[in-house]
């Protein structure tokens, strides 16, 4: 594998610029020449080579090549040695030239570089052999390449393909990975070992280098790690344990890995209180929408592994509800909504989520206060919901209608946030209404006033003060004197304290409506606000008064009194 030549001038004159100073790649023909960069180099393709993939800075490469000099003087050549020669890509163990230049080779392509000395050995040449300040020829063949990455692009894990793995996805945070692995000494000394072990990305296994690497790898893809001690086990090393080996303080380790599959886990509802892990994948992308008709499989299970529930098994046909109807608890309605047809999943389901303290648990008297709930289900099959843009436009009007209904019974039983879902959803039924006739846009018109005050006061409750604001700014869009748009914006304004623009808008909602009762009480509330806010303003800018003066009065000595003889 090794050149009867001496390379490793390149480690000297490599500059920090290293590859990516190249230009562009020349698109070359056979027997045709180009400079590659600015700095002399160029390249003739004498064959073509296959695919369009080249190797990049850190790959393994493996050539064939033979050098001369310009006067066709041969000074090397692997070909005669009848053993290719291997090095990595980028990393200062061969001339410059070459660095730059096979960079641009795709794999079985064969091209004669010139390279000019400032890009080889330079002034001083390499003698015997290499000539001061002399321009070299190589004919070099590219057999082919590993790819060797930097995965943490600060020198501490390089990854090298040893098997490439399928598809595109590469496993997260939170899912489970099983991988069997081989952990070496850098003298061959094996230190750990497993056919097949099973753990959480984030949690890691053995040292912090499996969780960086299997994270950039895909399923089924093999890799040889070169791991440095601080993704090992940095200063202190590790001592012997059960059939484990030490390794040394400031070891490098030799890991080879192997990515079996993993089980993908989802946050379903960002805050880690709903977890779903795909046991079983399907093909395709269709997943329920919010009103389809689903039907499924399911298991629930306690902690400790009671059942407390079991629907669609044995001779019981699956369970069917409507998602985003309150017929499930809500983990489990959120979860369906990410499922396709034929997926078996298991979920982790909070108590926030599931059945609360406060909560009726109907028949489900076994489910104790504040249980987190385990299912296993399996999407059966499902109907979509209609869709705003399958419906005709006495559709969309009558759809927009109901959802604003359902949304009204939502808010008065205090479930703000779905009530706020479903003004939202009536809204997108109406959004566009240019083939509406006048009755349909008039009637549009009243329902998205509607729906954008109702769910206004939905962001009230929910003290999402800046969405409450522009909800209100639509509906006086599209009615100007609509006081309960003016009364609803000066209560978001007055709680994001712009005091001001709230006054506006109740002093214009008084014009328009002098004896509403709720305004005119806003009104004075408004006023102790501001009264307040202006003593506290007087009290503080009355107090910096007081310390300026103080600062800049100049001291005066006060005389004693005379007194009379």
């Amino acid at each position: 594998m090794d050149s009867d030549f001496d390379f490793s001038k390149e480690e000297e004159m490599m500059g920090e610029e290293g590859l990516d100073a190249m230009d562009v790649d020349p698109i070359l023909k056979v027997g045709e020449e180009k400079e590659i960069g600015k700095e002399g180099l160029k390249k003739k393709l004498v064959k073509e080579g296959e695919g369009w993939e080249t190797p990049e800075a850190g790959d393994e490469v493996e050539v064939h090549y033979t050098g001369t000099l310009l006067d066709g003087t041969k000074f090397d050549s692997s070909r005669d040695r009848g053993t290719p020669f291997k090095f990595g890509l980028g990393q200062g163990q061969v001339i410059k030239g070459w660095d730059q230049g096979i960079k641009t080779m795709k794999k079985g392509e064969n091209a004669i570089f010139t390279i000019p000395s400032d890009l080889a050995y330079g002034a001083s040449g390499s003698p015997p052999k290499i000539p001061p300040g002399a321009t070299l020829q190589f004919d070099v063949e590219l057999l082919s390449w590993s790819s060797v990455k930097d995965i943490c692009k600060d020198g501490g894990i390089f990854k090298k393909v040893l098997a490439a793995g399928e598809k595109w996805e590469n496993p997260k945070d939170l899912d489970e990975v099983l991988v069997e692995y081989e952990a070496k000494l850098e003298d061959g000394t094996v230190v750990s070992k497993s056919d097949k072990v099973e753990f959480t990305v984030k949690d890691g296994y053995f040292c912090p280098a499996l969780t960086n690497a299997v994270k950039t790898m895909k399923k089924g893809e093999k890799v040889l790690l070169t791991v440095k001690p601080q993704y090992a086990f940095g200063d202190n090393g590790r001592p012997t344990s059960g059939n484990e080996g030490a390794v040394p303080p400031n070891a490098t380790l030799i890991i080879k890995l192997h990515l079996i599959s993993w089980k993908t886990v989802t946050d379903i509802t960002n805050d880690k209180k709903v977890l779903k892990k795909i046991l079983k994948e399907t093909e395709g992308y269709e997943r329920p929408n919010e009103g389809a008709m689903v039907k499924v499989k399911f298991i629930g299970k306690l902690e400790n592994g009671t059942v407390f529930v079991k629907k669609g098994h044995g001779e019981e046909e699956p369970f069917e509800f409507r998602t985003d109807d309150e017929q499930v608890i809500e983990g489990l309605d959120k979860a369906v909504l990410t499922m396709k047809k034929g997926e078996i999943a298991l979920l982790t389901i909070s108590p926030e989520y599931g059945y609360s303290s406060t909560e009726s648990r109907q028949d489900l008297a076994v489910v104790p206060s504040n249980s987190t709930l385990f299912y296993e289900i399996e999407m059966v099959s499902f109907v979509k919901a209609k869709e705003s843009w399958d419906m005709n436009n006495a559709e969309k009007v009558e759809g927009a209608g109901l959802k604003k209904e359902e949304g009204n019974t939502l808010f008065k039983v205090g479930k703000y946030e779905r009530a706020s879902r479903r003004y939202e959803k009536a809204i997108k039924f109406i959004d566009y209404e240019s083939s509406f006739s006048d009755e349909e846009k008039k009637q549009s018109k009243a329902l998205k006033i509607t729906c954008n005050l109702n769910n206004a006061a939905c962001k009230l409750k929910v003290k999402d003060y800046k969405q409450a604001e522009k909800l209100c700014t639509k509906v006086l869009e599209l009615d100007s004197l609509n006081v309960k748009a003016l009364y609803r914006r000066a209560q978001a304004h007055s709680q994001l304290a712009d005091l001001d623009l709230a006054e506006l808008d109740i002093k214009k909602a008084l014009e328009i409506d002098p004896n509403n009762r709720d305004v005119k009480v806003e009104y004075r509330n408004l006023k102790e606000k501001i009264k307040e806010l202006n003593k506290k303003e007087a009290k503080f800018y009355g107090n910096m008064f007081a310390k300026m003066t103080k600062y800049e009065q100049p001291e005066t000595k006060i005389s004693e009194p005379q007194t009379a003889a």
